[in-house]
């Protein structure tokens, strides 16, 4: 390591202060400390007190991947008791790749009602190119029953990707028909015109005309 390079001695003692102040800064100079190094002490970060050092060490781990951070944003995805913190680990776990991340993006999705956190797995998930058309109809259709109109409109730009996706392929279906999930997703797309949000209305328009 260089004379330039962070401490990382200096980077725990500040992570672990108990001062965001200090711990944010010293958390994002992990970026240019070695996986091997950084790692621990992005974990050190999931465990203070302030929900700001946690989601950006959850963020963190979205970036110097391995199997420890995956198993410890899973963790915080379930347990943290902020939801700020919880759509952060989203993200970041949605950078392991969709096959890996869909199933436990997928539960927490039907199990954490906040607004935030849904939205921020639909916006991790929405042009993730690993998503298969039937993840995306499934996401799509959880996301446009939500009581919440921001969380409706990510479902339906989520089934729109997929009337388009579909277009853009020439059709999987028949003798080149549409596909099956790009019919219902355009049959769920006309219903929403009828949504009491106006975002909502704009949104699946957009979409048929994808």
């Amino acid at each position: 390591m260089s004379a330039s390079s962070p401490d990382p001695a200096a980077l725990r003692e500040a992570i672990t202060s108990g001062d965001p102040a200090r711990a944010m800064p010293a958390l994002a100079a992990l970026r240019d400390v070695p996986d091997e190094q950084a790692i621990p002490l992005l974990l050190l970060g999931l465990d203070q007190s302030t929900f700001l050092v946690r989601s950006l060490a959850c963020a963190g781990l979205g970036v110097k991947r391995s199997e420890e951070g995956w198993q410890a944003l899973l963790t915080v995805l379930r347990e943290d008791a902020d939801n700020n913190v919880r759509a952060e680990a989203a993200n970041a776990l949605a950078s392991y790749g969709a096959e890996r991340a869909w199933e436990p993006l997928r539960q927490a999705f039907s199990t954490n009602d906040h607004w935030l956190v849904r939205c921020s797995i639909l916006s991790a998930l929405a042009e993730h190119p690993a998503m298969v058309p039937a993840w995306l109809l499934e996401l799509g259709q959880a996301a446009i029953a939500d009581a919440d109109g921001t969380v409706r409109v990510g479902g339906a730009e989520i089934l729109g990707r997929l009337v388009r996706d579909d277009g853009a392929a020439g059709g999987r279906g028949v003798a080149g028909g549409e596909g099956p999930e790009a019919t219902a997703a355009r049959e769920l797309l006309a219903q929403l015109q009828a949504d009491s949000d106006h975002r909502v209305v704009a949104a699946a328009l957009d979409g048929l005309q994808a």
